[in-house]
């Protein structure tokens, strides 16, 4: 008959069981003990094997969730048009800077405006077959018993002009006066009188040159002609001297000076220099009615028409 163990060797046997036997299983984050240290020491005291329950500690596992549908994918967005990338730009020639303008004096204000209507004279000419030299008959016939401005309503003659139709020189004033205007003759009261003296002292006779003025018809009051009456009579000045065709053009005065040279620059700047209307020399000066308010500037008039001389050949006094 075997000796039973003693019992320090029993429990020896028994902690190193455990020892052996301590199972561990994680669990939701913890680790749990799946040791029966009593099943443990009744099976070995008996010499009974090891309970299956100790042979491995079951692993108790949680079951699998039931698997979910999964949700219904969004739909792909519509497809983006394919933007052809812009050739690439040739790089810009980076531009001079142009150099700070230079401080000049303002201009003086114009005297007087012509209308952008007459501004150049674009139509064709009252009077002129377009490749033929108009007449001043035709022209004057054109004119006729002009209403075109309203100037019209005030006058007693439409002054048109006298002189030789085939002049080497013509002379253009501003408008006719009181005398002129009973008249129907340009350039015959005190300030006539004045450029009939300046025309003899220049070698030649009145009927030697042709007169004529920008408007044809007197201004109420001698007052300064308006744009749109320039406007009305400046074609048949330009036909005038389409028909005369002179070689020089002696302008009296702001009025007739800016008409045809289309500037608006004071005639106290524009005379004494040369200038030309259509290919012809044309002389700005003083009108003979200014010289007869400021008779000092009568040595500047007079220094002009020398000019006017010179290029005609002529010496003072002397008739050609």
């Amino acid at each position: 008959m075997s000796e039973a163990p003693h019992p320090s060797q029993a429990l020896s046997e028994v902690l190193e069981d455990l020892r052996r036997h301590l199972l561990w299983q994680q669990e939701e984050g913890g680790r749990f003990l799946q040791v029966d240290a009593r099943v443990a020491a009744e099976a070995r005291a008996a010499g009974l094997p090891r309970p299956a329950a100790l042979a491995r500690p079951p692993v108790v596992s949680k079951p699998a969730p039931a698997p979910q549908a999964p949700p219904p994918a969004a739909p792909p967005p519509p497809p983006r048009a394919a933007v052809p990338s812009p050739p690439p730009r040739a790089a810009a020639p980076q531009a001079e800077r142009p150099p700070a303008p230079r401080t000049q004096t303002p201009a003086a204000p114009a005297l007087f405006e012509v209308p952008a209507q007459a501004r150049p004279y674009a139509g064709s000419l009252p009077g002129v077959v377009e490749g033929e030299r108009p007449r001043l008959d035709d022209i004057r016939r054109e004119l006729g018993d002009c209403r075109r401005c309203k100037l019209c309503t005030g006058r007693k003659n439409i002054v048109f002009g006298s002189g030789n139709p085939h002049a080497e020189l013509v002379f253009v004033g501003e408008g006719p006066g009181e005398t002129e205007d009973q008249q129907g003759v340009p350039f015959v009261g005190a300030a006539g009188q004045l450029l009939t003296k300046m025309i003899e002292a220049m070698g030649y006779r009145r009927d030697d040159i042709y007169i004529c003025n920008v408007v044809k018809c007197r201004p109420p009051g001698n007052r300064n002609p308006e744009p749109d009456e320039v406007a009305a009579c400046e074609p048949f000045l330009r036909a005038q001297l389409k028909a005369i065709q002179p070689k020089a053009i002696v302008a009296l005065g702001k009025f007739a000076a800016q008409t045809l040279l289309r500037d608006s620059t004071p005639i106290t700047r524009l005379r004494g220099t040369w200038r030309q209307y259509e290919g012809i020399q044309l002389m700005p000066t003083f009108h003979p009615a200014y010289l007869l308010r400021q008779p000092a500037e009568k040595r500047k008039a007079w220094e002009d028409l020398q000019q006017v001389m010179k290029f005609f050949g002529k010496t003072s006094g002397q008739r050609g």
